[in-house]
């Protein structure tokens, strides 16, 4: 994902992506997991494709969004949160990442929910690998990147069209 989303070159790639997997690692715990040091890393994560040139943003901003979401995902298995609050938590972050509007990212976050929704499911039933809810996991997220492609595309365009 991070190769292809913000093309950092082969070290950049995988310091990146270890920025990643480290916040996700430490967010995982539950409940003693450690978001100010899942924050720390994907602050790290971000501020990397910000100098890179891939977005411009506030990496810390970034980070908070990104967590807030991961946050929003955990309520909303033990059921403290409603599709609609996490809907709301990937179209903040998706926004501010991308710069896109609300209308354009919704598609992307609808996906992305789809899947997640898919990935708990097939960890709930013991996460076997011929479980076909895996391939469909994969066409939601891919539908998901690619609708968030689109509107990342369509951003960019406008932004251009404006100078």
């Amino acid at each position: 994902m991070v190769r292809h989303g913000f093309s950092l070159g082969a070290f950049g790639n995988v310091k990146a992506a270890w920025h990643v997997m480290r916040a996700n690692q430490v967010w995982a715990p539950y409940p003693d997991n450690d978001p100010e040091a899942a924050r720390q890393h994907m602050t790290r994560f971000y501020r990397m494709a910000d100098r890179a040139g891939r977005l411009s943003i506030d990496p810390r901003i970034a980070a908070q969004l990104e967590v807030a979401w991961w946050h929003t995902h955990r309520a909303h298995s033990h059921a403290q949160a409603t599709d609609e609050d996490l809907l709301a938590a990937l179209v903040r972050l998706y926004c501010y990442v991308y710069q896109a509007d609300p209308v354009d990212v919704r598609r992307a976050a609808e996906h992305r929910v789809r899947a997640m929704a898919l990935s708990d499911a097939w960890v709930a039933a013991g996460c076997s690998l011929d479980d076909p809810t895996l391939g469909e996991e994969r066409l939601a997220l891919v539908a998901s990147f690619t609708a968030l492609r689109e509107a990342s595309d369509r951003g960019a365009l406008a932004n251009h069209l404006r100078l």
